[in-house]
């Protein structure tokens, strides 16, 4: 049996409704540049936007060791199509994915202070994670 504390899970829900925005945004800007890899369901037959379309954007937590950043939450991204995609298109994508990540931060969780840094070759939010007090 597991037990996650109820902010956490709190965190956790309002974070991943952030990174479905991302990927609405995503899908609504640049869904059709690149064909949908065959295996993929099209926008919008799943009920989690993280399992159809052309992009999945997810955060991915790490403890930070080695990073000069510290913990925080990688921003992901992938798409799922079988077109080579130049690597500075790649670039542009994560950078325009971090910028509209620390533009809706505020609006998610107004309560925290958390923004989005360049970490080695990831973006990553950083910030108050804290539980709070009792």
């Amino acid at each position: 049996m597991s037990y996650e504390h109820p902010k956490t899970t709190e965190f956790n829900a309002r974070l991943d409704a952030l990174f479905h925005d991302l990927d609405h945004f995503l899908e609504d800007e640049w869904g059709t540049v690149f064909s949908l890899h065959p295996n993929r369901p099209a926008r919008g037959e799943t009920s989690n936007p993280e399992m159809d379309g052309l992009f999945r954007a997810v955060p991915d937590f790490t403890a930070g060791y080695g990073s000069k950043k510290g913990r925080g939450y990688i921003i992901t991204l992938k798409t799922s199509t079988l077109a080579n995609i130049p690597p500075a298109q790649k670039e542009y994508l994560m950078m325009i994915s971090a910028n509209y990540i620390a533009k809706k931060l505020p609006q998610y969780f107004p309560e925290r202070h958390l923004e989005v840094v360049k970490d080695g070759a990831a973006y990553k939010i950083i910030g108050d994670f804290s539980l709070g007090t009792v």
